[in-house]
């Protein structure tokens, strides 16, 4: 039975890194997939998902005004498709996660959306929010903070390293517009907390 699936973390997890890799298991036992992108996401070029260890695939694009179920149905005219992967899910629309689950409850296919949960600003991203309410199984991709603990937050920062707290929530960037964070850590980033005196 087809399920819709959702791998969230923070940036640098690794997502598309995962992604990549389950269409390759389904390509290597002779299965096709179906790679979603967004259009505005051109880090590795207009309709490719790149890893940062390397590895990359051609993807199909979607807009804001994409709908998702019509193309995965288009997709599925031409011939069979194991699974549908979908990069950057935390920028889809509430209404286009709702197309991807009818897509799965009514074309049969499973669909895999990889994603951010929230933004620099600790608020869930809306597609993010709309998968944790319909997918029908979640998994955390972890990471870690510069101390060692669980990075769940991501700060923006500025050319000087400095935590940015306003700003459009979507803008597109890598290492040096992102750091992954503890929540204390993130605190401290955005001026929330005062680390503590260190012990004389």
């Amino acid at each position: 039975m087809a399920k819709l699936h959702f791998s969230y973390s923070t940036m640098n997890a690794g997502k598309s890194t995962l992604l990549l890799q389950a269409s390759y298991n389904y390509i290597e036992r002779g299965m096709q997939t179906y790679l979603l992108t967004a259009n505005f996401d051109v880090r590795a070029g207009k309709g490719r998902i790149a890893s940062r260890i390397g590895i990359e695939a051609e993807a199909d694009t979607y807009a804001a005004t994409s709908d998702l179920y019509d193309m995965i149905a288009r997709r599925l005219e031409t011939g069979p498709c194991a699974c549908v992967l979908v990069d950057e899910a935390q920028w889809l629309s509430r209404e286009q996660v709702w197309q991807l689950a009818r897509a799965v409850d009514d074309l049969g296919v499973p669909v895999m959306a990889y994603g951010l949960r929230v933004d620099f600003r600790g608020e869930l991203f809306p597609g993010s929010a709309a998968l944790l309410a319909l997918a029908d199984e979640m998994r955390e991709v972890r990471t870690i903070c510069h101390c060692g603990r669980k990075a769940t937050m991501v700060t923006r920062v500025d050319a000087a390293g400095r935590a940015v707290t306003e700003g459009a929530q979507v803008e597109v960037g890598g290492n040096d517009r992102y750091v992954s964070l503890c929540r204390v850590h993130y605190r401290e980033a955005t001026g929330d907390r005062v680390p503590p005196e260190p012990p004389i």
